[in-house]
């Protein structure tokens, strides 16, 4: 449950009332008048009204630039027969999407290319790094904790599922900024310090089987449902860095120290890992009915699905083909 409000003119107070109760609000109030000719109405709106109403408002202030609309979240909604706070628990129980606008406010900035970004890439690189020459499980789980790896990745999902342009060109420069960087002070570190590679945390992402498929897969879709079911991502993050950062540094070092079997089996792995994380986030979006708001921009949007859908999917089978024929005993001639 969530708090729309919406400030605009005076003339659309009749029509804001009637939308209201239409869209199943569970309570409006008035607040008073700004004295700029425009009022505002605040909606206790339930989760499954809540992207009708906000589409609908968004209709109808299509071509007013005074109309302000707010989403407001909310801990507790207590009434004085102490009914309302179980209510908004059984709501939270159901778990259902967030809208569109909160989804695109909250992904998009995860695919900001800023010093943020490239700061924690870097040390999160250089943690993982340490924590694979030195076999420490430990390590290399906190740099997990920091890496920034999911944002871009569920940021191009979710783009591609509006089809989004402009926000998965951006996405689409982040993620391979984040991945690239990693790569080369993962090269740097093996051109610098002596490293033994019969360690086995980084023996074992030099090669990849199913298992690394799987866990690429329930990543991504796993990311995509605490996004939309409002949990906490944070676990979620992990397991994508998990998927991405360790194979990066790993195929960075093996690339530095000449090892380019070990590398080409890193770099499938995190291949794999992304292909993975990328399709099953873009189909749970759109399992969650994540889709643009205007006929036009859905169906260009299915343009891009279909495109999108079909690229990673091909690629994922192609990639299973190459896994099966390694696993099988097949070894490159390096």
């Amino acid at each position: 449950m969530r708090i729309v409000e919406v400030i605009a003119d005076q003339k659309h107070a009749k029509t804001l009332v009637g939308m209201a109760k239409f869209y199943g609000a569970e309570d409006f109030w008035w607040g008073g008048d700004g004295g700029d000719g425009r009022c505002s109405i605040r909606m206790l709106v339930p989760d499954d009204c809540r992207q009708a109403l906000i589409d609908s408002l968004q209709d109808l202030f299509t071509a007013n630039d005074n109309a302000r609309i707010v989403v407001q979240s909310i801990d507790a909604v207590l009434t004085h027969e102490g009914q309302g706070d179980k209510d908004l628990k059984e709501d939270k129980a159901k778990a259902v999407a967030a809208t569109r606008e909160e989804l695109y406010s909250q992904i998009a900035k995860g695919a900001q290319l800023d010093s943020n970004f490239l700061v924690l890439t870097a040390l999160s690189t250089l943690v993982a790094a340490i924590g694979l020459i030195e076999n420490s499980v430990a390590v290399i789980i906190g740099a997990m904790v920091i890496a920034p790896l999911l944002g871009p990745n569920i940021a191009l999902a979710f783009a591609t599922s509006l089809g989004d342009k402009e926000l998965t060109w951006r996405a689409f420069q982040t993620n391979v900024t984040g991945i690239g960087l990693s790569m080369l002070i993962s090269i740097a570190i093996a051109l610098i310090l002596p490293i033994g590679f019969d360690s086995s945390e980084i023996l074992s992402r030099t090669d990849v089987d199913l298992g690394g498929v799987v866990l690429g897969l329930a990543s991504g879709a796993a990311a995509v449902l605490s996004l939309t079911t409002g949990l906490s991502s944070t676990l979620v993050g992990v397991m994508v860095a998990v998927a991405l950062l360790p194979p990066t540094a790993t195929m960075g070092m093996m690339l530095g120290a000449a090892r380019w079997e070990e590398a080409l089996g890193a770099f499938l792995l995190l291949i794999v890992n992304i292909v993975c994380v990328l399709l099953s986030a873009k189909v749970v979006f759109l399992l969650k009915g994540v889709r643009p708001r205007s006929w036009t921009d859905r169906n260009r949007a299915k343009q891009s699905n279909a495109i999108y859908l079909s690229l990673w999917a091909i690629l994922l089978a192609l990639l299973i083909v190459v896994i099966l024929i390694r696993t099988a005993g097949w070894h490159t001639p390096w």
